[in-house]
């Protein structure tokens, strides 16, 4: 070592045993916070799949049916509103099972179709009538586009408005609205009976297809069965020529569907209506009734002395409906309903 010369420092390495065992531990830490994080990112998409119906794009080709019973794959939907044009809506709805013995129990319902502009101003009588028979019906409402109704939850008629489009009285559009209608509760297959309720000149063009000796009137509302809805909703051939010849002052609405009944299903149409209306007032329109005509004589006079064929048979019961009632007239319905409608 020379003098004066500070000795060469060295430097020595020792073990730290105590780092060495915290770096695993930091590493299992991280990795347990991952999986916890995963695992709870996982139930929650579990969650939010069940609860939105959102289901993955991709799916095996064969899925596991959730239960052995074919019903469940025909449950209709609870609100009613989808993306359909009236063509996928019309092709749609003409499915018809090949094999008519039904391999579950199946209760048939009476399909109760409202055309109107907006509000339902005898909704509460409705809503007594309803009352108990939730299984035997189903409700369907066309209103104008821009109507936002505003039923409680707890209403028949809540979550019942199909998509809609605007319909013109005497128009083709009116039709239209009809067979929308139709075509909406044939998606239910339990509805064996369909009944509208809402608020004709005959011209050479509709040659061949439709001769003078076919040509019908009738009301508006009618009762059909599922076999003529779906007659109706599947009508392609028909269709245009009313749509091209019959306008005002041929009211396609009157003349449509007892024509094309006529020609396609003669047997099944019983030339009668199951739905009261007075004429005794004159004009182009049935009489409007107001609250001061709702009495207890008014009443008695739907149902007593009337008999009547239908389908070429005598019948008792004549008339199931009746119209035209203004929104005054609730309150004495009501009152009356009990005792004369029996609900």
């Amino acid at each position: 070592m020379e003098e004066g010369k500070e000795p060469p420092s060295i430097t020595t390495f020792t073990s730290r045993p105590n780092q060495s065992r915290a770096l695993p531990q930091r590493l299992i830490q991280l990795l347990s916070l991952f999986l916890v994080l995963c695992f709870t990112i996982s139930l929650f998409s579990i969650y939010m799949i069940r609860q939105t119906g959102v289901f993955p794009i991709v799916q095996p080709c064969i899925q596991e049916q959730p239960t052995d019973s074919p019903a469940d794959w025909i449950i209709p939907p609870l609100n009613l509103i989808h993306t359909m044009s009236d063509k996928e809506l019309f092709w749609r709805a003409s499915f018809v099972p090949q094999v008519k013995q039904y391999p579950f129990a199946r209760v048939p319902k009476i399909a109760f179709m409202f055309l109107t502009k907006g509000p339902l101003p005898l909704a509460p009588l409705w809503e007594r009538f309803f009352e108990g028979h939730k299984s035997l019906y189903s409700i369907y409402i066309h209103s104008l586009p821009s109507y936002e109704p505003r039923f409680p939850s707890t209403s028949v008629f809540y979550n019942r408005q199909i998509p809609s489009q605007i319909a013109e009285w005497g128009r083709m559009s009116m039709c239209d609205a009809e067979r929308r209608l139709l075509a909406n509760a044939l998606l239910d297959i339990s509805n064996e009976y369909f009944i509208l309720f809402g608020r004709g000149r005959y011209d050479p063009n509709m040659l061949p297809e439709v001769n003078i000796s076919q040509w019908r009137k009738g009301s508006q509302w009618f009762e059909v069965n599922r076999k003529l809805a779906l007659v109706i909703t599947s009508d392609t051939k028909y269709y245009p020529k009313f749509l091209e010849f019959c306008r005002p002052a041929c009211y396609v609405d009157e003349h449509y569907f007892p024509t094309l009944l006529t020609i396609v299903a003669p047997n099944l149409v019983a030339n009668r209506s199951l739905t009261w209306v007075d004429w005794s007032r004159g004009g182009p329109h049935p009489a409007t009734f107001g609250a001061n005509d709702i009495t207890e004589v008014f009443m008695r006079k739907l149902h007593e002395g009337r008999d009547c064929l239908y389908n070429d048979e005598p019948s008792l019961l004549c008339y199931m409906f009746a119209r035209k009632f203004a929104p005054s007239t609730l309150q004495g319905l009501l009152l009356f309903a009990s005792e004369f409608l029996g609900y």
